[in-house]
């Protein structure tokens, strides 16, 4: 048996290879949000410090998301995936290995380029591989799947954190553990992986095309026809580019994308905030393991209820199901941060809240933005579509974990120095729950307004999708 065009129980092996690849990407990225009171205590560094960590990572993947849907106009998928996945156990191994905040710095960055590259060569294998009434199931596995990653990840190295392991802290373990796994993953995906676009022929320029393409161009030698056709794919992906940025609707995604995020990057003082309030590593991790289970069910869940509101509502459905989402985001923030008594004797009534909240906060995604993307771009567009809206959305919305550490230091009267080698810090944990409250609450309800023009709008520019896919469709 061939094991690239192989089955296991009924599902490709290269599906369950990039879907393990997701689980490991997601995980891999929860590593510096898990453990970021050890990587403050380690190198003296200050909260407002582990802030710009993740505003480093979360820029330099933002600026480097458009070299994906470069890269795939020359490689496969699963190629530039092992480019990304090489560029991130790298990282992740120097930042395990660093002796200053410096070289952490310096890690950190890198293993955004990493994920710059990753994440949206996943992002358009999922939607060519789904119809557009299915597309809300599809991603929202896809998500599901990846926020397992992303609990095994928060877990693995929250609870090493607590420990020594022959002598070297826990976290640096964790780093290298995952690191490990992360190299053996991108093996398998580089060796045995294929790209579903080379079995649907969806406007795809095979080798052997472009070869009888190049003897049509007569008087030239192979390799100047070659850079004539590949100069052609370059302007053939800038202009379509340029003609779905005219989209108000993808204006629009990108706006409340950019907007959105905030609440994300200011998650990352989570465990900080957890450790402070007094809880240790082990009930840390459940805190933080329960609210992403909850994202992994409501991811799913949520791309089911809007595939099915979407054929009731076909123009409103997916964008009502998205206001829900993030007004609840702004609800659930003020009661998980500002009502919930920050106390050891909550631990419980924080269970049940970061559940919920999770459960019903990562419908978007699913719901409307990826679907609606897949839906507006022509599918060999798709992998830099998505990394032109994550460049935009990620490098602007690099400054909520920032802020969060400036706000709680400079307005709300946090102080690092008073919080070394003591167990229950309320006054910090205070200070600390302020800042993330408002730069969760306020951004979220601004996303839902984000949205509203949609009802309006999504009709007209999916008119619009179908005479340019009609119009492309005839030049295949």
């Amino acid at each position: 048996m061939n094991i690239k065009t192989g089955k296991l129980y009924g599902i490709s092996i290269s599906l369950i290879l990039i879907n393990l690849a997701t689980l490991m990407q997601r995980a891999d990225e929860k590593l510096i949000p898990s453990v970021a009171k050890d990587v403050k205590e380690a190198f003296n560094a200050t909260l407002s410090d582990i802030g710009y960590l993740s505003f480093i990572r979360n820029i330099v993947q933002g600026l480097g998301s458009p070299l994906a849907g470069l890269f795939v106009i020359t490689y496969d998928r699963p190629t530039v995936f092992a480019i990304g996945c090489f560029c991130w156990v790298l990282s992740t191994v120097a930042v395990g290995g660093s002796h200053f905040f410096t070289q952490v710095t310096v890690g950190v960055a890198f293993n955004g380029f990493g994920h710059a590259i990753v994440y949206p060569v996943l992002q358009s294998i999922i939607a060519d591989s789904f119809k557009d009434s299915a597309r809300g199931f599809g991603f929202g596995l896809w998500n599901l799947i990846g926020t397992v990653g992303a609990i095994c990840g928060t877990v693995l190295a929250t609870v090493m954190a607590g420990h020594d392991i022959l002598g070297i802290p826990g976290w640096r373990c964790a780093f290298m553990l995952m690191a490990t796994m992360s190299s053996m993953i991108g093996v398998l995906v580089f060796l045995f992986a294929v790209d579903p676009r080379k079995n649907k022929n969806i406007n795809f320029v095979s080798h052997h095309e472009r070869d009888d393409e190049v003897t049509f161009l007569k008087g030239k030698s192979y390799d100047a026809a070659t850079n004539d056709i590949m100069s052609s794919v370059w302007m053939e992906s800038w202009v379509a580019i340029k003609d779905v940025t005219k989209l108000q609707t993808f204006q629009i995604i990108v706006l409340q994308g950019i907007v959105g995020l905030f609440p994300w990057n200011a998650m990352v003082f989570w465990t900080m905030w957890f450790e402070l309030i007094g809880f240790d590593h082990n009930k840390t991790a459940s805190l933080s393991g329960i609210f992403t289970t909850g994202q992994a069910i409501g991811s799913l869940v949520g791309g089911i209820v809007a595939d099915k509101m979407s054929h009731i509502f076909p123009n409103s459905g997916r964008v009502i199901c998205a206001q829900f989402s993030v007004f609840m985001g702004a609800i659930f923030s003020i009661i998980l941060l500002r009502i919930i008594p920050q106390s050891t004797s909550s631990y419980y009534i924080f269970l049940v809240t970061l559940f919920l909240m999770g459960l019903t906060i990562t419908w978007c995604g699913p719901a409307i933005n990826s679907p609606i993307l897949a839906e507006i771009v022509p599918p060999t567009h798709r992998t830099m579509i998505y990394a032109f809206d994550r460049a935009l959305e990620v490098s602007f919305s690099s400054f909520g974990a920032p802020l969060v550490g400036i706000m709680s230091e400079k307005v709300f009267g946090f102080d690092a120095k008073r919080i070394d080698n003591i167990i229950d810090s309320g006054r910090e944990a205070e200070a600390l729950s302020k800042g993330i409250m408002w730069m969760m609450a306020v951004p979220f309800g601004l996303c839902g307004l984000c949205y509203t023009p949609l009802h309006l709008i999504l009709r007209k520019d999916r008119k619009i999708d179908r005479t340019l896919s009609s119009r492309e469709a005839e030049m295949i």
